[in-house]
């Protein structure tokens, strides 16, 4: 007898539909599962008869083909177990001698339990999303339910193997998943910018950052402050919109990080330790899976001591730094990532940290800072938009300094500036950073005496053409956190100054 269910997979973060078929022949007993599975599909057999039988129903000893369709997917993960298990018991008449008719609109995911129960599994949100407005019925585990429904699509919430069979025959009920609580900003404590004496114009750049989204790298010696400001950085950003939650949410959930099946609420803060490999960082694998990179979707991915980093590692960021996405290709299959993350980057000044301090001694020689500083290459410097140089704060200057203004004063500039850019674009792109071709020339027309400063950039720093975007981008920015309406060349001057890695005298003298 034939049983056939539908079920979802995923390819990358986006759902696709899946044929569980299921076919019982007579013979000697045998389980078979075709349509490119992986190892985890292939191991269902094992946690599926179990559970059948755990649940009260006889495993059939015939030969069992089950078909995942369409073939050219790769099926992988736990939750194909409760639509096999349901396709077993249909095609093997435990269910009426028909299949029911309930099977035909509805998608089935779990994982079994070898006691019946059904696990919740990851990314239950983005296989779903694949459904909405079809009017399909899905069943998921229980733990899954608050996940699922926020999706769009109307979910069961499913806790054994025996409950489902039951609401497939009408001899039982199955709860509709509780949509949870409205979608709420949750507010953890982020230590505050108050906290940072000194470093006005690394706070500036940061604020610059925040309000356009711009990529940041600051250099400076060990205790200038960098890490200590990029970890209150968060606090200077506007609270996630509810797509964005959707989004974040969707890698969460496939990567199996979800909290308890609720939104992520809070912009993520990625800190990968500079040992990270390239894939881990970027995403990848044998089975592709989002990097750290794509965790950081719509929040911040904080890189302390870059150049430390695997040459592959940074060199593997110039795609996502520019087109804000992942691709990941394999032999089988290729997949996509979002990964619209603002960067915050941190570096010495050389191996030992201490060139240009007032009172420390550096101990390298020009080799080997030349050295340092080219693990970071042109191109990936190109890509970064704010470049900051932190110096050492002395202790009579700490002592006087007053303390600085508090995350909520700069937050709420910030956020100014995010509505001004939100009604400029219109629902389009989302931040002055993200602008290109048609945008730039648009919004970013130069004042008089603008285009001397540009040329002079060029010509003596040896700017490249990118570099020049990237002034004009954070000079509109600048004018937005002001209020103006058009960029003025004080503007573009001091746009320039977020360039000092660009420039040919930063470099040690006899290199």
């Amino acid at each position: 007898m034939l049983s056939k269910l539908r079920t979802l997979c995923l390819k990358g973060i986006d759902g696709r539909e899946v044929s569980a078929e299921v076919y019982i022949a007579p013979g000697l007993p045998a389980y078979t599962v075709v349509g490119l599975p992986d190892a985890a599909v292939k191991e269902a057999k094992d946690r599926v008869v179990a559970a059948v039988r755990n649940s009260g129903y006889d495993f059939p000893s015939k030969r069992i083909t089950v078909n995942l369709a369409p073939a050219e997917i790769k099926k992988s993960g736990t939750h194909f177990d409760l639509p096999i298990a349901l396709g077993v018991l249909a095609a093997s008449g435990k269910l009426g001698k028909k299949p029911p008719a309930r099977m035909e609109d509805t998608f089935f995911i779990g994982e079994l339990a070898l006691d019946g129960a059904i696990r919740p599994v990851a990314g239950v949100l983005p296989m779903l999303m694949a459904l909405k407005g079809s009017g399909k019925t899905a069943v998921v585990p229980v733990g899954n339910s608050a996940e699922a429904a926020v999706s769009g699509v109307a979910c069961l919430a499913a806790a054994t193997l025996k409950e489902t069979a039951a609401w497939l025959t009408g001899e039982g009920e199955l709860k509709p998943c509780a949509r949870p609580a409205e979608h709420k900003i949750s507010s953890a404590p982020v230590p505050d910018f108050s906290e940072v004496k000194g470093q006005a114009f690394a706070k500036r750049a940061l604020e610059i950052a925040a309000a356009g989204f711009h990529n940041v790298i600051m250099v400076g010696p060990p205790g200038a402050g960098k890490s200590m400001l990029a970890r209150r950085f968060a606090a200077l950003l506007p609270p996630m919109t509810f797509d964005e939650s959707l989004e974040t949410t969707k890698l969460y959930s496939v990567s199996g990080l979800g909290a308890a099946g609720r939104l992520v609420s809070e912009r993520p803060f990625r800190e990968p330790h500079h040992t990270i490999s390239d894939a881990a960082l970027i995403g990848g694998g044998s089975s592709p899976r989002p990097g750290e990179v794509s965790l950081a979707h719509n929040g911040v991915l904080f890189l302390d001591e870059f150049p430390e980093f695997s040459r592959p590692a940074i060199e593997g960021l110039r795609e996502p730094l520019e087109a804000w996405r992942v691709t990941v290709s394999r032999v089988k299959e290729s997949v996509a990532y979002p990964a619209r993350f603002l960067m915050v980057a941190a570096m010495n000044p050389c191996p030992c940290g201490y060139l240009g301090h007032p009172t420390r001694e550096c101990a390298c020689t020009p080799l080997q800072v030349h050295k340092y500083r080219a693990k970071v290459s042109g191109p990936i410097l190109d890509r970064i938009d704010l470049h900051v140089q932190l110096s050492a704060v002395k202790y009579a200057d700490w002592e006087a300094l007053p303390k600085g203004e508090p995350s909520a004063v700069i937050a709420e500039r910030v956020l100014k500036a995010i509505e001004i850019q939100r009604k400029r674009f219109n629902g389009g792109i989302r931040a002055n950073a993200f602008m290109a071709g048609a945008e730039l020339r648009r919004h970013c027309a130069l004042p008089e005496g603008a285009s001397a400063v540009l040329e002079t950039a060029m010509n003596r720093l040896g700017f490249s053409a990118r570099s020049l975007d990237k002034i004009l981008k954070i000079s509109r920015t600048i004018a937005d956190l002001e209020g103006a309406a058009a960029i003025k060349r004080e503007h573009v001057i001091e746009a320039v100054q977020y360039r000092m890695l660009d420039k040919a005298a930063e470099l040690p003298a006899g290199i």
